[in-house]
């Protein structure tokens, strides 16, 4: 049960934020995320409460307003490589879209089982 985080500058129009939902849910599911797992957020912010460094680290080009931070929270035991495959996912469906890969940073963030409670209090996995 992968939980994201899309963070991005105020404003962006429904179809940036689809985009990136689009790109972020398809790379999932890729990697055998159930299709109806889905809990995505999108946080847009203005620029005083989103602030984030033109070039640093290693970027090959300067980040615009167009800056999208994701954070994606799963459940502990995906592998490196599956990290990947969804990294790749995610670049390939935007950059495709035309939209700069430099202007994204995603972090991924391993979760134990028995931390998550999908509903009623229940923790399934503990």
């Amino acid at each position: 049960m992968p939980i994201v985080t899309i963070t991005v500058r105020k404003p962006k129009t429904a179809e940036f934020k689809s985009l990136v939902l689009g790109a972020v849910h398809a790379a999932l599911v890729s990697v055998g995320v159930n299709p109806n797992d889905r809990f995505h957020r999108v946080l847009e912010l203005d620029e005083a409460d989103f602030q984030y460094d033109a070039t640093f680290p290693d970027v090959r080009t300067q980040r615009s307003d167009d800056f999208v931070l994701i954070e994606i929270l799963l459940g502990t035991g995906r592998s490196v490589k599956v990290k990947k495959q969804i990294l790749a996912g995610i670049v390939e469906r935007l950059s495709s879209a035309g939209f700069d890969p430099e202007n994204l940073m995603v972090v991924f963030q391993d979760v134990a089982w028995e931390n998550w409670s999908p509903a009623g209090g229940r923790v399934p996995h503990a």
